[in-house]
């Protein structure tokens, strides 16, 4: 029993370790491909949003680092990636900054406009980082409610009107204000609005908004090619031989029950002669396919003896628990580097089947929930810190891979939204966004149901 609930707590543990670090990871190829496209870039945490949290702020560009309790992942805000442009938004803008601070209600009377369609100027603003809430302690306000504050207020501005986000803002030159100041501006309400866009996802071009989308995925890539050329050719891997002489039998196996032991050479399955791995193999799954029992003829210390393998009636049997002999190899850095672009390959070629509806149900059998990947990590952190940045390497490759595919919210999604948005020349409406983005979501919700089916079938029901 105390057995089993560490086993529980080790998956558990190593679970949100791995998936935690991989998705960090994966956010801070997005947040470095912001900031080098010179995108506003407010937040970047290990750890899922949060009200508790440890953060620091960058002194020289704003952004806010840290981590929350709730190790899921992490993420990274990248201003200009949410909300929707309005007409009105220049004039809204240019009223927060004739006040210092305005509610919805405030921005409503201004603008004639109702408070839902004020607050979502206002909040759009915020997004930009152009204005920000304000939380008001008087009023019971506090930083990370549910809601939105009753205000939002203008933002620190050095003499030429950047930011602390802004490249080149200096806040001690002549002419800054402090956050919640009213600031006159020079610029039309348009041209000023304008110049804060510039600074957004939303106001950089075509290919540097794929760059930044593409980068969170190449990251995962990359990390598990590297790791892969480091640890084949730095440590090395036992490499299956292809010889008929087993390396390992598995005592709880049929073949062991048999009578087979480590270091019998097999050369016969039911009279079928055998000479390596490959043919031994072969014959085993042909054999094995008819279900009925079968007898093994092995050379054990110069002496030939015929072993029948017992199988079970009505049950499908995929192995008897025997291995080949495997030799510890090292290989070159080229050739690790090959080996980690190779498999990249494979599990790009199975992303692709999984959205193919033809092969959809095929490929869903063989696929593992974050459950699956728990457990897994747990055996592989078992097995030693090698095992364990191998098993890193393989769970990378495939976050990066399965965000690359064409389906919103993923990054793919993201990227085949904007090369419609190039194709037909204007932006989807954000209606059209989000509808699509809840079809994806119920294909991964369906993808998870089905994984975590086959986790349960494999790691609970055994």
């Amino acid at each position: 029993m105390i057995g089993s609930i560490t086993t529980v707590i080790s998956a558990i543990f190593w679970g949100l370790v791995v998936l935690s670090v991989l998705v960090f990871v994966h956010e801070g190829g997005h947040y470095l491909s912001a900031r080098a496209c010179g995108m506003r870039v407010t937040e970047f945490f290990l750890g899922m949003p949060c009200r508790y949290r440890l953060a620091w702020k960058s002194k020289t560009h704003g952004t806010v680092y840290g981590v929350t309790p709730i190790l899921l992942g992490g993420y990274t805000r990248i201003c200009g990636m949410e909300g929707e442009e309005d007409e009105l938004l220049a004039d809204c803008l240019a009223f927060v900054q004739e006040r210092g601070r305005a509610s919805a209600h405030d921005v409503a009377e201004r603008l004639g406009v109702d408070e839902d369609r004020a607050l979502d100027m206002l909040v759009t603003l915020s997004d930009w980082a152009s204005i920000e809430p304000f939380y008001n302690p008087d009023k019971g306000e506090y930083e990370g409610q549910k809601d939105y504050p009753q205000e939002f207020r203008t933002l620190a501005r050095d003499g030429h009107l950047r930011t602390e986000y802004d490249k080149g803002c200096d806040l001690t030159e002549e002419g800054s204000t402090q956050a919640g100041e009213p600031r006159a501006i020079t610029l039309s309400a348009s041209d000023f609005l304008a110049v804060e866009r510039s600074q957004t996802y939303l106001g950089k071009g075509f290919w540097k908004r794929v760059v930044t989308l593409f980068a969170g995925p190449l990251v995962n890539v990359l990390v598990c090619i590297a790791i892969i050329t480091v640890g084949l050719s730095a440590v090395g891997t036992d490499v299956a031989q292809n010889t008929n002489t087993l390396g390992v039998v598995d005592e709880g196996g049929y073949a062991y029950a048999a009578g087979v032991r480590v270091g019998d050479t097999i050369t016969a399955v039911n009279n079928t002669a055998v000479v390596d791995w490959n043919s031994l193999a072969s014959t085993l799954t042909q054999v094995m396919g008819e279900g009925k029992d079968f007898t093994l003829t092995v050379r054990r210390n110069g002496q030939e003896l015929l072993l029948t393998v017992d199988l079970p009636e009505d049950q499908h049997v995929d192995v008897i628990g025997i291995q080949p002999q495997y030799k510890h190899v090292t290989l070159s850095v080229a050739d690790a580097f090959a080996t980690g672009v190779n498999y990249g390959r494979l599990v790009a070629q199975f992303a692709i089947r999984l959205i193919i509806p033809q092969h959809t149900m095929e490929t869903l059998s063989t696929t593992s929930s974050v459950v699956g990947i728990s457990a897994m990590a747990g055996q592989a952190a078992a097995a030693g810190a090698y095992e364990l940045m191998l098993f890193v390497a393989m769970i990378s490759m495939s976050l990066g891979i399965m965000n690359l595919l064409p389906i919103p919210p993923l990054d793919g999604g993201k990227i085949l939204i904007e090369l419609i948005q190039l194709i037909i020349r204007r932006p989807l409406p954000m209606k059209a966004q989000l509808a699509v983005s809840y079809l994806g979501l119920a294909f991964f919700m369906f993808i998870f149901v089905f994984a975590l089916r086959n986790d349960i079938a494999n790691f609970i029901m055994g």
